[in-house]
């Protein structure tokens, strides 16, 4: 070991983490004792790694396989120690994981911070607290650790009161894994009692597969007091949950199993256990979240986003992120999987090409569906609201699953939810069976418009035809929409159409009359649509008279086959390549600004041409290539109005 390498240094923590360690003690003070809950979780986890990496290099047990979490207690010093034998940490480890925040989203995490303390509380647990909760109730923390593999002279010594710094130095420890030793602020006296780590324990870790054991204490008649035997009793279960049957397990158990598994602070919003037997036999512990972690839509480095499915092989732990257990789409689902089939020995590369996953997979997607399906049929108002908290949360990820999973597209697209013109509100939604259930007698298609927002949604002018006959339709705003009206063409036998691609076609709705006036007005407007098209040039595909605008003077529509311009300047937003985009100006004959340029003068038909084309663009939420210009014309043109 080198001099620098064994010398004390002094440390500056993340600015994030000084943040974290602030709102962690004047925020969650009032649920305190939900430390020793991520200080457990967190020790079961090194133990679970040890395993995991083990099975390649068995010489990492180091002789001692006898996996388990320590608690003890010293009333003189005051201090509680939470103890593992797992995986351990380097130097360099200890820095990394203890000095900085390397999860995802937490930018997004401070910057949605209120300053109220109740209600930072939530977003902190959302978050994930784990080893900062220890300042909650200490004032000092010192972490002793030697990662499994490492020479006893490697060991590292952590230590901090929580407030700028912290320091790192080398340490002899015998023993593979992690000591974090809580120094005890004043008044925090309860957590140095065997009774109140016992209850604890089974209040939130009951669950833990490895044994959590304390140095058993009998009450001593003639002392008065309590002795410490040198004897180990366990102190939870250390039995798997999900091995148990499902009438034996509360759902406060299954809740805080939850908040073990996914690092969460809040309830789920659902769950599903069962044990599937057949050919394959596993079982599945799945949970839905109760909000969407900050890191839903990072993608790591691999280009990935992350999972929250553990993958277990006969109750013994193989992975975290268990990517090929749920697809994508599913990403937000929380829990674990446990194959009595797979060999124990499974790496992530023999993953990739097992049928036995493929099948557990399919099984895990169906069972999702099924509890996602059983919230949104439900007649229980408790279940719709726990829907609509989902969608909320969820929504657009699910909507991936359309474009993903073609064997289950119909049962997603049954989940789905938009906003409509039968609705008044963005967070007001219905189902396309909703839809469909509405439709006028005669309607044959299901109409939905997309943009930017739900407010240009609302007001896009392509509606008003629609509004004027009652047909609803469907408001598309995110920007996933456009890859699922791509994928999914029809819903129970009613193909969906955009209003702004293509003629318009109401079928049955539109008689024989409107038609007929339709083309009558359409060879009135035969020059002016030439000459228009002729003063835009290559900027419109064509021009055409519409009967689609009962208010505005002109939109801008795609041909059926075309790329949207909501799609086109999605595609823009984001860097890619998007195809050629030349939409199709329909003017409305009836509006006064159409009127008045059938009988503008030469001078000025231009300008009021390319005003139509630019206040058609803005209409639907577009940008002007050439903002200056526009404003010329504007001003142009309402000074010629003007007389002046």
């Amino acid at each position: 070991m080198t001099t620098a390498t064994a010398a004390k240094e002094t440390l500056g923590f993340q600015a994030e983490v000084q943040q974290l360690l602030h709102l962690m003690i004047h925020s969650l003070y009032s649920n305190k004792e939900i430390f020793l809950r991520e200080l457990i979780s967190n020790a079961s986890d090194a133990c679970d790694k040890l395993r995991f990496e083990a099975m390649g290099k068995p010489e990492l047990f180091e002789g001692d396989g006898d996996l388990k979490v320590r608690l003890s207690y010293d009333k003189a010093a005051r201090t509680l120690t939470i103890s593992d034998n797992g995986i351990g940490m380097s130097r360099d480890e200890a820095v990394r994981h203890l000095g900085t925040i390397a999860k995802s989203g937490t930018k997004e995490f401070f910057s949605s911070l209120t300053g109220d303390s109740q209600k930072d509380s939530h977003l902190i647990g959302q978050f994930g607290v784990g080893f900062y909760s220890s300042f909650i109730v200490a004032d000092k923390v010192t972490v002793i650790s030697r990662r499994a593999g490492l020479p006893a002279g490697e060991g590292v010594k952590w230590e901090s009161a929580g407030l700028g710094d912290y320091t790192v130095e080398a340490v002899d420890k015998a023993g593979r894994g992690t000591d974090i030793v809580l120094h005890l602020k004043e008044g925090e006296d309860e957590f140095l009692s065997a009774w109140t780590l016992k209850s604890l324990v089974r209040k939130y870790s009951d669950h833990i597969v490895l044994p959590i054991v304390m140095k058993k204490e009998e009450w001593d008649q003639e002392k008065g007091e309590s002795v410490v035997k040198d004897e180990d009793e366990t102190v939870n279960q250390a039995s798997a949950l999900w091995t148990r049957p499902k009438a034996e397990i509360s759902d406060d158990e299954y809740k805080a199993f939850y908040k073990h598994v996914a690092h969460d602070f809040e309830d789920p919003l659902a769950w599903v256990h069962a044990k599937v037997e057949g050919t394959k036999e596993y079982t599945q512990l799945l949970y839905i979240p109760g909000r969407a972690p900050f890191d839903m839509w990072d993608r790591g480095q691999d280009g990935g986003v992350r999972h929250g499915v553990k993958l277990y092989v006969k109750r013994v732990f193989i992975m975290d992120d268990a990517k090929k257990l749920m697809p994508s789409y599913l990403r937000f689902v929380r829990g674990l999987v446990d194959s009595n089939d797979l060999p124990l020995n499974v790496s992530r590369e023999i993953l990739q090409e097992s049928r036995e996953i493929d099948t557990i997979r399919g099984g895990c997607v169906k069972r999702v569906l099924g509890m996602l399906e059983g919230l949104a049929n439900s007649d229980e108002q408790t279940d719709k609201d726990k829907y609509a908290t989902f969608w909320k949360e969820f929504g657009k990820v699910l909507k991936e699953g359309v474009g993903e999973d073609f064997a289950n597209k119909e049962r997603i697209a049954g989940l789905l939810r938009f906003a409509s013109t039968h609705t008044d509100a963005a967070d007001e939604t219905v189902s396309l069976a909703d839809y469909v259930a509405r439709m006028k007698d005669g309607q044959e298609k299901i109409y939905y418009v997309t943009a930017d927002t739900f407010a240009a949604a609302k007001n896009s002018p392509h509606l008003e035809v629609f509004r004027k006959k009652g047909i609803e339709v469907l408001l598309l705003s995110d920007r996933v929409d456009e890859w699922v009206v791509g994928h999914l063409t029809e819903f129970d036998g009613k193909p969906l159409q955009s209003v702004a691609k293509g003629g318009l076609d109401l079928g049955k709705l539109e008689d024989e009359e409107e038609k007929k006036a339709a083309e009558k007005v359409a060879d009135e407007f035969k020059d002016l649509t030439e000459k228009v098209k002729g003063a835009l040039g290559d900027k419109v595909k064509d021009v055409r008279i519409t009967l689609r605008l009962t208010d505005s003077p002109a939109c801008l529509v795609s041909d059926e086959h075309d790329v949207s311009g909501n799609l086109a300047r999605i595609l823009k937003q984001v860097g890619q390549q998007a195809p050629a985009y030349q939409p199709i100006l329909e003017i409305n004959p009836e509006h006064p600004a159409v009127v008045r340029l059938k009988g503008e003068a030469e001078a000025q038909f231009n300008d009021w041409a390319h005003l139509l084309f630019e206040q058609a663009i803005l209409a639907e939420g577009g940008q002007l290539e050439d903002p200056a210009g526009f404003v010329k014309r504007m001003n142009a043109l309402m000074l010629a109005i003007s007389g002046k």
